[in-house]
Formats: structure tokens, C-alpha cells, sequence
């Protein structure tokens, strides 16, 4: 027996729950809709919000020939199949689901598809695609954010389920409770709608029947319409703010949540964003703080996990560092460029080697000519360890 879930998958535009920032009258994709005319995409957002389905009903609505395939699960003689297909076909629309793990080779055998347009890709994925998904897939796609659908949305979805489920007897105050727990993810609400069906006696659902199949807090279950991404830069920022309680709370929200994944992620970010060079070992003691998180497993991980973000949000706090390379891509991004100075060229003979000078250093000029007044590190006095560098870094430029 098809899972509620599935059997309710709507197959038309107007029948999708959310998204109207996407389908919504005169938005990008009704009017894609409209025009008759597809893309390749990447849809990204949290788990249960619609992706796959907003990607069978765009084909639908075109009577398009599709294909599905898992970046994980499916092979590269899967994605020779497809190919093919598209070439009898002439073109194929391929829904890839997690995305962000295609690997080199099928990415490889991919791209030239891509370009002539023979293959037209719909990725889906939970991962941010900004940072996941490799630049050379993501320059041929148009990048589309599925957002958590709110309590609201759950709710209508769940009364709508109710009229497919025979004898069903639920009180608002149990689909209110659903939708909570569901957290913006509809494929859990129709799940948990589903078992409470069929474990209560006479098909009547209460507060109480529910409670009894899942009364584990959810991450947001008091969240006014947080999102998953929300929590997440909320951790950030408030470890960037020093503010070691509140991070403490987003931190627990997400072990809570039995993320890990993200956890590690993040911090990995914060400790070289926000810390940076105001105390370069967190960077190491990060690391050793996540091996022994993955090492033991929940739930001993919350306890290198709490110290070491106790110690990250009271750590100084510097962005110098990235904030220079920011610049300096900038500047490569706008053409500042110009040539490489030929005495750093290779094989130089007029090249001076610092090591063969007092206190290994000799002046001579490295940045091409457009760009040698140029500076990109601007160092902060936050701590110690950036005040020497900051010392070192006045005395050159002073020399």
C-alpha cells in the first residue's frame, strides 16, 4: 500500500502546498509554467517541504518525459542510461535527488549535457547549494529556496488529508498539535497522520493518542514560524556576539534535533569567519572537539560540543582574515589583475631569497604594478596573537 504521503502528492501547480514566493501568480516558476518553457534548477530547502514535488508537478505540467535518479544511491552506467535516453529523445528532463553529492566523475559526464541543453536538470537538495554543490554545476543551474512551510500550512494540508482517510475522526486540537510537532515538514505530518489512524481505536485521533506515538519535543515546536535556517545563523551569530548562553540554546536545539552534521559544519565556519586570527588554535581544538563527538555518539557528543562552544563564544574575535581574501577575489573578480612582477617570475634570476637576508626579510615588490599600493589585511586589536601580527605587519609596511 502506497504511503499517505505519496498518495497525495499533488500533480498540478495549484494543488502544491507553500512555495507562492515560487507559484504564486506571476512568480518565476508559474511563469515558467505559463510560458512553457523549463530550466535547469536546483531546489533547496529543508526535508518535507515539497521539493520532489514541486519538481514532478513542473514536469507534469509540461508533459515532459522525465527521469529520477539519486546522486547517492544511482551509478554512472544509471546516468549512461539517461543520456541515452535523452539523445533517442531528443532532450530529458533529470530530477537528481542530493545533488550536493555527485561525485567528480558523474559531474564530469554530466556538464557537456548540461551546456548543449540535451539534459535539463531539476537537483534537489537539503544542503546549502551556495556552499555544496560544485561551482561548475551550479553556473548552469538557477538557484530556487523551498521554504519551510508554516503551522498554517500543515494544518490545511492535514484537514485536506482527512476527506482521503475513511471514518477518520481527529479534533483540531490534535491536527494543531501535528502540525507543531511536524516543524514544517509535511511529509512528517502526513506520516504521523497516518500511523495515529491506524493504531487508534475506531480511527478517532486525539491529543492524547498522538502523545502516546511521538511526544518528542520538536527542535521548533515554540518557534513562531522559525526556520531551520533561522536556528542555524542564530548559533552563528550569537557565538560571533559572545553571547555563550544563547549559543548554549541554539546548540541544544539542534543536539535536540540529533543534527550533527550541521553542528560540525557550522562551528567549522565560525572558527575561522569569526575567530579567525584573534586565537588561531580553536581551529584545532574545534577538530579534536568534533572526532570525539563522532567518536562517542549521542548522547555523550553534547559534552565536547558544550565546551568547545563555550569556549568559541568567549574566544576574541577577529574576521580580518577573510575579509582580506574577500577583497583581494574581488578585485580579481573586477579584472585587477595585471602581470606578475618578473623578478618573482619562475626561474628568476633577479629574484632576492628572504632567507639569505638579515631577520629573513628584504624589501622588494611582490603585487604587479596596477595593484602595489594595494592593502587587503587590515589587522584588529582583539587579541595578542593579532597584535604581534599586527606589529610584524606595521613594520614592514613601514620599511
Amino acid at each position: 500500500m502506497r504511503p499517505l504521503a505519496d498518495s497525495l502528492r499533488p500533480n498540478k501547480l495549484d494543488d502544491v502546498i507553500g512555495q507562492k514566493h515560487l507559484i504564486g501568480k506571476d512568480k518565476v516558476l508559474y511563469n515558467l509554467i505559463k510560458h512553457g518553457k523549463i530550466f535547469s534548477m536546483i531546489l533547496y530547502g529543508p526535508c518535507g517541504t515539497g521539493k520532489t514535488t514541486l519538481a514532478y508537478t513542473l514536469v507534469n505540467e509540461l508533459n515532459l518525459k522525465c527521469e529520477f535518479l539519486n546522486a547517492v544511491i544511482n551509478s554512472k552506467k544509471d546516468l549512461d542510461l539517461v543520456i541515452e535516453k535523452a539523445k533517442v529523445n531528443d532532450g530529458i528532463i533529470l530530477i537528481m535527488d542530493e545533488i550536493h553529492r555527485l561525485n567528480k566523475d558523474k559531474q564530469d559526464l554530466l556538464l557537456p549535457y548540461l551546456e548543449n541543453g540535451l539534459i535539463t536538470i531539476i537537483g534537489l537538495t537539503t544542503a546549502n547549494p551556495y556552499h555544496s554543490i560544485n561551482p561548475a554545476i551550479r553556473s548552469r543551474c538557477q538557484l530556487f529556496e523551498v521554504k519551510a512551510l508554516t503551522d498554517n500550512d500543515i494544518e490545511y494540508a492535514l484537514n485536506k488529508a482527512t476527506n482521503y482517510l475513511d471514518k477518520i475522526n481527529i479534533t483540531d486540537e490534535a491536527i494543531s498539535y501535528i502540525a507543531r510537532l511536524a516543524n514544517g515538514d509535511l511529509r512528517y505530518a502526513y506520516n504521523l497522520l497516518e500511523v495515529a489512524y491506524y493504531s487508534s481505536e475506531n480511527f478517532k485521533i486525539s491529543l492524547e493518542d498522538l502523545k502516546k506515538i511521538n511526544n518528542k519535543p520538536s527542535l521548533y515546536i515554540d518557534k513562531n514560524d522559525d526556520g531551520y535556517y533561522d536556528v542555524i545563523s542564530a548559533l552563528q551569530k550569537s557565538i560571533r556576539g559572545s553571547d555563550v548562553n544563547a549559543a548554549l540554546h541554539y546548540l541544544a536545539r539542534l543536539i535536540v534535533a540529533e543534527d550533527l552534521d550541521i553542528i560540525f559544519r557550522r562551528l567549522s565556519v565560525i572558527a575561522y569567519e569569526d575567530i579567525g586570527l584573534a586565537n588561531p588554535a580553536i581551529g584545532p581544538r574545534l577538530e579534536a572537539a568534533i572526532k570525539a563527538a563522532e567518536r562517542v555518539g549521542l548522547p555523550e557528543a553534547r559534552i565536547p560540543l558544550g565546551e568547545i562552544v563555550i569556549d568559541m563564544a568567549l574566544s576574541p574575535k577577529s574576521n580580518s582574515a577573510h575579509v582580506a581574501l574577500d577583497m583581494a577575489i574581488n578585485d580579481v573578480k573586477m579584472g585587477h589583475v595585471g602581470k606578475v612582477p618578473s623578478h618573482i617570475k619562475t626561474n628568476s634570476k633577479d629574484y632576492k631569497y628572504p632567507h639569505n637576508y638579515k631577520g629573513g626579510y628584504i624589501k622588494q615588490q611582490y603585487l604587479p604594478d596596477e595593484l602595489k599600493e594595494r592593502r587587503y589585511y587590515n589587522p584588529k586589536t582583539t587579541s595578542k596573537y593579532e597584535m604581534n601580527l599586527k606589529n610584524i605587519y606595521d613594520k614592514i609596511n613601514n620599511l
